[in-house]
């Protein structure tokens, strides 16, 4: 996925729906745990090409915008029922500054102009086992793992006052 391209599917599933909260769900290989993230910043730093061979450096994602968004998910309790849940998980400080933090970044900013009140953040999933077959110190979660932390995960949110 590309970052114009993952936000722009994003917005338009958004626009499509008007949803009480957004939950965009990316990979971050190298992490052993499902992560819910805690901020976006208004950067694109990437450090490698995204699929589009597009490499943005210290580009602002919204010109003009705030510095950063804080998740407005109940990130600590979600981490607490996916743990629950026999699923390994942490909260993650930061979604960095590749094609998930801006997707996450873009749609806290269209939320906070058109849906104020709309919930939004970012859950990052680990590498898959097969994605880690020539990267033997990589950790990895299986799908159906990462599955059952990120559908106790929504859960939470869904209870959630």
């Amino acid at each position: 996925m590309t970052a114009s391209g993952g936000l722009q599917a994003a917005l338009r599933a958004i626009e499509k729906y008007q949803p009480d909260a957004v939950v965009c769900v990316g990979q971050a290989g190298g992490r052993c745990a499902v992560t819910v993230e805690r901020l976006a910043v208004n950067v694109d730093d990437f450090s490698i090409p995204d699929n589009e061979g597009q490499q943005p450096r210290n580009v602002p994602i919204v010109e003009g915008g705030p510095d950063a968004y804080l998740s407005t998910l109940p990130i600590h309790e979600m981490v607490e029922g996916m743990r629950g849940a026999g699923v390994p998980a942490a909260v993650s400080n930061s979604a960095g500054t590749y094609v998930c933090n801006h997707v996450m970044y873009g749609v806290a900013h269209y939320l906070h102009q058109h849906r104020p009140t709309a919930r939004s953040g970012f859950v990052h999933i680990p590498y898959l086992p097969q994605q880690v077959l020539d990267k033997p110190d990589k950790p990895s979660m299986g799908l159906e793992l990462a599955l059952r932390g990120l559908t106790a995960g929504l859960g939470v949110l869904a209870t959630f006052k």
